[in-house]
């Protein structure tokens, strides 16, 4: 599969949708066609599924990373910690604004 084309073109209201154009073997076409593959919906849907893949193979491939450098766990205590300095953060912030 090829892409040929893409562009921007817009849609409904303020959004704005991209083209793509394909080149596919005429039996594949067919048969996605006729899976309804085809419609706007499903190749959405085609999108998100991979792109979940992909995000869970990245926080896969840094959980894999992060184990192999040997950082001990932290403590629930260290965690909590982390959790109070976060929100105290966030306070200062709104305090500040």
């Amino acid at each position: 599969m090829a892409v040929l084309g893409c562009e921007f073109v817009p849609a409904r209201g303020a959004e704005t949708v991209m083209a793509v154009t394909l080149e596919l073997p005429e039996d594949l076409e067919r048969e996605i066609e006729k899976a309804g593959l085809l419609a706007p919906d499903a190749v959405e849907a085609i999108f998100r599924e991979q792109l979940r893949r992909f995000h869970l193979g990245e926080l896969l491939k840094d959980a894999r990373e992060t184990a192999a450098d040997n950082i001990p766990p932290m403590t629930m205590e260290e965690i909590q910690a982390e959790v109070d300095a976060v929100r105290a953060e966030r306070r200062r912030r709104v305090a500040g604004s």
